[in-house]
Parts: C-alpha cells; sequence; structure tokens
C-alpha cells in the first residue's frame, strides 16, 4: 500500500490527546476538504510502496504501544485490514481516524475517531475541479456507515466547526446514525490548520460545548509543532 509517513509523536485530538502513539499515514483519500492540512495524502498522494511487514517492522522502531492508522482516508488503502489485523497482533491498541464513509467490515480498531465531514469542508469556486466538487458532496454523508461504524466499536465523532452555524448540520449528522449518542461522545474541534486559526475560533467553540455538554477538541500537535510533518 501506498505510505505518507510513518512517524512517532503524541496524539493531539480527542480523548487519548498526548498519548505517545506510533502513526502510519496512508496516501490516498475519496474526498477533498478545502482545509485539508495533509495535502500530500489527500490531494496529490505521494509516498511509498511498503508491505504489511515492512510497515509492522518499521512501527516497531518506536516505544509506542498505541497506533494510529491515520490519512488521507485509510479506509481506502489497499491491505488496511491486514494492516490492522498486524498490529492487533502485535499487541497495539488501534485508533482509526476515519471520515466515516467506508464501512468497517470487520477490521480490527480499539478507537474509532471518526471526523464526518460537513458542507464547510467542501471545495468551491474556479480554483478547484468541479468533478470533484461533486464528488465530495455526494461522497461526504454516508449515516449507514456511520451506523455501521458507531454499533460495532468504541468510537468518538468529531465534527469541524468553523462558527456556530455548523451546529444545526451537526445535530442532523448525529440524527440520521439513529443510534442514542451521548453529547460528550460528540467532540467540537475548531478549524484550523495553524494556531493563530484555533485561537481565533477557539472561545466560540468553547462556548458551545458548556452550552451543549460536548467534549472541546483541541488540536494540541499543531499548537506544539504547528503544522510539521512527522508531528
Amino acid at each position: 500500500m501506498l505510505i505518507s509517513e510513518i512517524f512517532y509523536s503524541i496524539q493531539g485530538e480527542g480523548e487519548l490527546t498526548g498519548v505517545p502513539s506510533v502513526f502510519i499515514r496512508t496516501s490516498g483519500c475519496n474526498l477533498r476538504c478545502v482545509w485539508c492540512d495533509t495535502p500530500y495524502a489527500s490531494w496529490h498522494p505521494e509516498g511509498r510502496e511498503m508491505n504489511v511487514a515492512q510497515i509492522l517492522q518499521e512501527a516497531q522502531r518506536y516505544p509506542a504501544k498505541h497506533c494510529v492508522l491515520t490519512g488521507g482516508e485509510p479506509m481506502v488503502a489497499r491491505n488496511i485490514h491486514e494492516l490492522a489485523a498486524a498490529m492487533r497482533t502485535a499487541g497495539y491498541h488501534i485508533t482509526i481516524e476515519t471520515a466515516g464513509t467506508v464501512a468497517p467490515e470487520g477490521i480490527a480498531c480499539d478507537l474509532a475517531s471518526i471526523s464526518p465531514k460537513l458542507a464547510n469542508s467542501t471545495p468551491a469556486g474556479g480554483a478547484f475541479d468541479a468533478a470533484w466538487i461533486d464528488r465530495h458532496e455526494r461522497t461526504r454523508r454516508q449515516p449507514e456507515v456511520l451506523r455501521a461504524w458507531i454499533g460495532n466499536y468504541p468510537c468518538q465523532l468529531k465534527f469541524v466547526v468553523a462558527s456556530a452555524a455548523d451546529l444545526a448540520e451537526i445535530d442532523a449528522t448525529v440524527a440520521s446514525i439513529e443510534i442514542p449518542i451521548p453529547p460528550w461522545k460528540v467532540l467540537l474541534m475548531p478549524e484550523g490548520t495553524d494556531s493563530h486559526g484555533l485561537v481565533s475560533r477557539q472561545q466560540e467553540v468553547l462556548a458551545l460545548c458548556k452550552e451543549r455538554g460536548h467534549r472541546y477538541c483541541d488540536r494540541l500537535h499543531i499548537h506544539l509543532f504547528e503544522n510539521t510533518r512527522g508531528t
């Protein structure tokens, strides 16, 4: 499979924030988010071809026993089920970071970190390919896929919030899953690919979390390292 990067850092988002983890970033994505901070794994996929044994060998160079399969969209990577199974056999706790557009189909996973994409993610304007804009809109909403993840795995629902105007779509997305989800399992993360952007939306998103009982989700790795590869 095409691997963009494998690196050792701390988890910067969600319930496991701060936990040392080895990150395996697959290259390739079925969406094209306008604010994507890893275009080298989505808009312009790059990397090297590696088999499962090679990936596992490189991951085992690091002391972490938490592994994060991320992307791009890891669920579209060839042999992702075989890789997850190998990581499970090797004793790793596996987080899969996914947009929730591809069904799990029994993949080994200890935490599904699902980030359904809202309208604020859709590319717009002449600078973007019209075919990808259409594909993004047709693909990003998959309630039956979200149901398959949430009904079968420990999970967190992570939404990128540009403003309070996103709340109606967040509520509609959660309702479409048709499974009761506690409010603290819904994570609201300010939209931003650098510290300035995150801080500019921080107070608004904090207020929404306090009002609604959602979990505030920061991007600790951005504050620590800015938007830098391998962090």
